[in-house]
Parts: structure tokens; C-alpha cells; sequence
């Protein structure tokens, strides 16, 4: 008898366990689901609402992007051929050329960062909340005047001002500019170099051999 009490009293403090292990689960998912809005003015003094607070100047993202960097739009190449990639690419070509021209930066690396960042989808949204085919963050959008980041023509022209904002920012440099795009210019500067992110070194790597490949 008391061999089966004992029995019955490791069967409930089980139960019990797994009971409580749900509900830890549960608040961890509930808290995850509530996203906290920041708001702050920029240098025109409008007021800006993200995702993000603002931390010396520098929007603080998420602790994944803070660990590993921001993840590009990969479900948007998804069992995409090289023949469906080049349509795309050719659809979008004279507005990534414009664009280009208007903040006098090379097209074929602008080419190269919304391959790299959507295969060229303007429909592209990663899983951190990046949008459109320049993968642009709700908070930067807004910062550089894009209404609608869906909108092709919008969304490559912001991309491509704020790559020409972080080529000035980084000296042409080509490997600090594409990671402050990706990571943003205060990881840059903190790391005193390409951050030490895996998103952000795989990112830097992908975009420059593509561009390399079209200076061929």
C-alpha cells in the first residue's frame, strides 16, 4: 500500500510539473505577441513611432538582430529559378537604375543589395517586419519618407537613399555600408568594422559577389 502511495504521489508531482510548464509557455508566448511601440522625433521634428527605442541616436532592435543581425526575405526565392529571377530583375531595372541615378550610387550594387534582400519581391516581408523589395523596416520607411513600402518605385528609392547615406556615412566603403545597411550604422561603429553577426557577414559576402559578378 504504501508502495503504490508513493507511486501515486510521483504521478502528481509530474502532472503538476508539466501543468506548470504549460503555463510558463503560455506567458512566454502572450509576451512575445505584445510588441511595445516606441515614438521620437527625427531631425525635422516629426514624430516617429517604431518598433524600436532609440538608444544615442541608434533605434535598438530586437536581441535577435542585436545577435545575430537582420534576416533577409529568404522565402521570397524560395524554388525560384535563375530564368524567374532574371524577369524579375528586368521588370525592376529601369526603376533601380533611376534610383540609382537620383542618389548617385552604382546600380549594379543596388541590383546586387535587393537580389540579395528579396529577390527582387515587392511583396517580400521577413520575419522581423522588413517589407518590400529593399527590405526596408516600418521605422526607416517612415524616416525616409516611404508611405507605402509595397509600392516598387517607393521602396527601392528609399533603399537606395539610405544606401547612399551609409556609403557617405562609412567613406565608400562597400563592406561597412552594406553591413550598416543591414545592421545599421551604430553596430558598425561599435564593432569597428562588419559586426560579428552571422546574418550580417553572410549578407555582406552575398551582396559583394554579386556585384562583382556583374563588373565582369
Amino acid at each position: 500500500m504504501k508502495c503504490l502511495t508513493h507511486q501515486w504521489q510521483k504521478v502528481r508531482a509530474s502532472n503538476i510539473t508539466l501543468i506548470i510548464g504549460a503555463l510558463l509557455c503560455s506567458a512566454n508566448h502572450i509576451a512575445l505577441a505584445s510588441t511595445q511601440v516606441y515614438s521620437h522625433k527625427n531631425a525635422n521634428g516629426t514624430v516617429v513611432f517604431s518598433d524600436a527605442p532609440l538608444v544615442n541616436g541608434q533605434m535598438v532592435r530586437t536581441s535577435y538582430q542585436a545577435q545575430y543581425g537582420r534576416p533577409v526575405a529568404r522565402s521570397s526565392c524560395l524554388g525560384l529559378g535563375s530564368e524567374a529571377m532574371n524577369k524579375r530583375a528586368q521588370l525592376l531595372g529601369k526603376t533601380i537604375e533611376a534610383a540609382a541615378t537620383a542618389h548617385k550610387i552604382d546600380a549594379k550594387l543596388l541590383k546586387a543589395v535587393a537580389q540579395v534582400e528579396s529577390c527582387f519581391d515587392r511583396k517580400a516581408v521577413s520575419k522581423v517586419g522588413a517589407q518590400g523589395v529593399m527590405q526596408l523596416m516600418p521605422a526607416t520607411a517612415r524616416e525616409l519618407g516611404v508611405t507605402d513600402s509595397f509600392n516598387a518605385r517607393q521602396n527601392i528609392n528609399g533603399g537606395a537613399q539610405y544606401l547612399a547615406q551609409m556609403l557617405k556615412r562609412f567613406k565608400h566603403d562597400h563592406r561597412l555600408a552594406l553591413a550598416a545597411y543591414n545592421a545599421g550604422p551604430g553596430a558598425v561603429e561599435k564593432h569597428e568594422g562588419v559586426p560579428p553577426y552571422p546574418e550580417t557577414q553572410n549578407y555582406v559576402k552575398k551582396v559583394l559577389v554579386l556585384y562583382s559578378k556583374s563588373l565582369d
